[in-house]
Order: C-alpha cells, then sequence, then structure tokens
C-alpha cells in the first residue's frame, strides 16, 4: 500500500487581511472604523432595553406610538449628521486638483 504524500501548497497572504505582504494588502489604507449605522442601531437598541426596563419599574407610563416616533426621530437624524460627519472626514485628504 502505497501512501500519496503530494508537497502542501505553498502559503499565500490573504489580500484582506492587515499586514499581508499581497499588493491588496500593501496599499496602505487606513483602517475602516465602525460604521455609522451599526452605531446608531446599537443605540436604537439600547433606547428600546432602558425603556422596556422603565415601564416595567413603573416609574413613567410609555405610549408605544410615542416612543416609536421618537426613536425614529432620533435614529433619521443620527444617522444624517453621522453621514455628514463622515463625507467630512473623508474630504479632508488632499487632492490633485485633476479631473
Amino acid at each position: 500500500m502505497s501512501t500519496n504524500n503530494p508537497a502542501p501548497d505553498p502559503y499565500v497572504p490573504d489580500p484582506y487581511v492587515p499586514g499581508s505582504t499581497t499588493a491588496a494588502g500593501a496599499s496602505g489604507a487606513p483602517a475602516a472604523g465602525a460604521r455609522v449605522g451599526t452605531i446608531v442601531w446599537g443605540l436604537i437598541v439600547l433606547a428600546l432595553a432602558a425603556l422596556i426596563i422603565i415601564a416595567q419599574l413603573g416609574i413613567v407610563t410609555l405610549n408605544g406610538t410615542y416612543v416609536l416616533i421618537g426613536l425614529m426621530i432620533g435614529a433619521g437624524a443620527a444617522l444624517v449628521v453621522g453621514g455628514l460627519l463622515s463625507a467630512r472626514k473623508r474630504d479632508n485628504s488632499p487632492s490633485t486638483r485633476k479631473s
């Protein structure tokens, strides 16, 4: 019985892993931060959880319609402001003034 043990494949770095030696990994692009939408949805979930706890403790009586309207207004405002701040931060890079 013969065992065929071919040589293992040579190591090829992943271009999506930081510190990779491939051309895609050595582009020098800054690491992406947290997305605005992710942060806003996380805050919405936390706010809902806090409101549910407050309502269950009997501290305040909440109207579901007003709570949802307030959360939607707050989330919309946070997404718009976060998008504007993100766009402003991206536009600060020096340009070559070429079209």
